[in-house]
């Protein structure tokens, strides 16, 4: 099996100023002249977190992370004003264009999985190659399976914690009671459904329980702009039009892919996996026997560093061929 290749520092930090008003935090670390490769996190509003350079060789891979509007170390924190779908796709490209890089491999998990697939589906020329995890469609229903009725009946306890601080009259539609409460200007209120919103969404990434994942979840820097952003978005269907990733899956056409998910997945249910394979065949698709959503589990880690090393010899093998 796999595991995460050792802890290493940034060689170089910037801050991005984009649409006013926000900052974007990226770091490099790495071989500088390595095959570069864009972390792009999950949520959206999770930000990025210290495993995250850890999928990638680093005598290989030019390793760029950065934290998306609103969220981890980019400012202001938790900020919703011009936070979309599209102003991300174009923060990725002003990044690139800073970095001075013409084409890059795309590492994207969960919300990190959809944003990566709509940046190749606007840039595919960008676009070296694209792994990965836990893919999320952003369709209706993967937004009812989650935050409605779905995982609810496979988490029923977990389910009473995450409905608790919404008044019962306004449960029908709990994304829209959420997004309320996240929204308003009472502080304690705000707080109280951010750290029950992602604490539910900690409890249910997992295979078995794990509490460092579910800590992560819940640090409160974290859970609110998770939770912020997070509803902003789902309310409004994530700034999508219906089935659009499945839609325009025909632009992936060459370039090469490797999705993993978790077979037991509760948070991103397997059919999203399989519908973007379907309308992308020349993907992989991995499909790990004994794992749900996040990125740590074991098999999860094991099969995206393989992918991650599988890609650099296939992109290192190719540019000698050239040579």
């Amino acid at each position: 099996m796999q595991t995460f290749y050792p802890e290493i520092k940034p060689y170089q930090r910037h801050d991005i100023a984009v649409e006013p008003p926000h900052q974007l935090y990226v770091d490099e670390s790495g071989n500088p002249d390595g095959i570069p490769v864009l972390f792009v996190h999950g949520g959206p509003g999770a930000g990025c977190g210290k495993y995250d350079r850890r999928f990638f060789d680093p005598e290989v891979y030019r390793i760029v992370l950065f934290d998306q509007r609103g969220s981890g170390r980019s400012r202001p924190h938790a900020e919703l004003e011009g936070n979309t779908t599209q102003k991300l796709v174009e923060d990725m490209e002003v990044i690139r264009e800073h970095l001075g890089i013409d084409r890059w491999v795309l590492f994207g998990g969960s919300w990190g999985s959809t944003l990566s697939l709509v940046y190749a589906e606007t840039y595919p020329e960008r676009v070296l190659g694209l792994i990965l995890r836990g893919i999320f469609l952003c369709r209706p229903q993967d937004f009812h399976w989650f935050y409605q009725d779905g995982a609810s009946h496979v988490f029923p306890d977990y389910w009473q914690d995450f409905i608790q601080p919404i008044p019962v009259n306004e449960q029908h539609n709990l994304m829209q009671a959420y997004y309320r409460h996240l929204t308003s200007d009472n502080e304690i209120m705000q707080m109280a459904a951010a750290k029950a919103w992602s604490l539910w969404e900690g409890r249910c990434a997992t295979l078995r329980p794990n509490q460092e994942v579910v800590e992560s979840f819940t640090e409160p820097h974290r859970a609110l702009s998770l939770a912020r952003i997070e509803a902003h978005y789902f309310m409004n269907n994530a700034f999508l039009t219906e089935d659009q990733i499945v839609r325009n899956a025909d632009k992936l056409e060459g370039i090469p892919g490797v999705i993993v998910h978790g077979r037991y997945d509760m948070v991103c249910p397997v059919d999203n996996a399989f519908a973007l394979h379907k309308a992308w065949p020349d993907a992989e698709l991995q499909i790990v026997r004994e794992a749900g959503h996040a990125s740590r589990e074991i098999g999860i880690v094991d099969a995206l560093i393989r992918a991650t090393d599988a890609l650099a010899r296939k992109l290192r093998h190719e540019s000698d061929n050239l040579a």
